[in-house]
């Protein structure tokens, strides 16, 4: 994809398995099934002020800032002052299990992550997860 399909590219659907399930996040599934065993590519692009509570997936995965400013942090619950600011071109892991957590400032971000699946989230407190169905 050229820089400007990547922008241009839009979700299919309201979530992907290994997304935040946050409505703020656009997942497009670049290559394979992040829901099945094998090599998987999404794209997240996250809405600007947009806030990403602790939370885990069970693949091993590798992003990479495609567009603007990511903040992203490990830990139990999310800290600001964990965050460590990944400008375009920076790269993360996200180990199997290992909580994490992520903000964008003003700005939206697109964010390259590519795993082996099956992919999923959890939510190291379930109120986080937008996902669930409140009753």
């Amino acid at each position: 994809m050229t820089p400007q399909e990547v922008i241009a590219a839009r979700s299919n659907g309201p979530s992907a398995p290994g997304s935040s399930n946050l409505s703020a996040v656009q997942v497009i599934v670049i290559h394979g099934d992040p829901s099945k065993p094998g090599l998987y590519t999404i794209l997240l692009k996250v809405a600007a002020n947009t806030k990403i509570p602790a939370h885990l997936h069970p693949d091993d995965r590798i992003g990479t800032v495609v567009a603007g400013t990511w903040y992203f942090g490990y830990g139990d619950v999310f800290d600001e002052g964990k965050l460590k600011k990944l400008p375009v071109g920076s790269i993360y892991s996200e180990l199997p299990d290992q909580n994490h957590f992520a903000m964008t400032r003003g700005e939206a971000v697109i964010v390259e992550i590519t795993g082996y699946g099956p992919s999923g989230v959890t939510y190291v407190d379930p109120a986080d997860d937008p996902g669930k169905t409140k009753q």
